[in-house]
């Protein structure tokens, strides 16, 4: 992608990267042992990080933006384990605070550089 020579170097990738670190930490500390959250959650938080990765290797601009929708989509599906989790009595909203703020900033990222992507292929 034009000044990126890596999928790393994005800031949508690193703010996905640490929510994905912070799911597992939550997970761990809140003693999430339901078997069906717990790898909904985990797995939807890999596959924010996977589909950037996955369509900045694409080098194709529309290609991109598909996998950071399907990321973006990834996100929002975390939104609603974290809502499951509170509702299902797993943990209390103010302990899921924190993974919303950085899930509330992936997304941010991610549309931006949807955007990003999107100024490119006008020009």
């Amino acid at each position: 992608m034009a000044s990126y020579s890596s999928f790393e170097q994005l800031d949508c990738y690193q703010k996905c990267r640490v929510l994905r670190k912070w799911i597992v930490s939550f997970l761990d500390k809140q003693n999430i042992r339901d078997r069906d959250i717990r790898q909904n959650i985990i797995r939807a938080g890999r596959s924010t990080t996977r589909n950037i990765a996955e369509g900045f290797g694409r080098h194709h601009h529309k290609e991109n933006i598909q996998y950071c929708r399907i990321s973006r989509g990834s996100l929002h599906e975390i939104l609603d384990d974290f809502n499951i989790v509170v509702d299902e009595g797993f943990s209390k909203e103010a302990d899921v605070q924190e993974g919303k703020v950085l899930l509330y900033q992936a997304l941010k990222s991610v549309n931006g550089y949807i955007n990003y992507i999107l100024t490119l292929t006008k020009k």
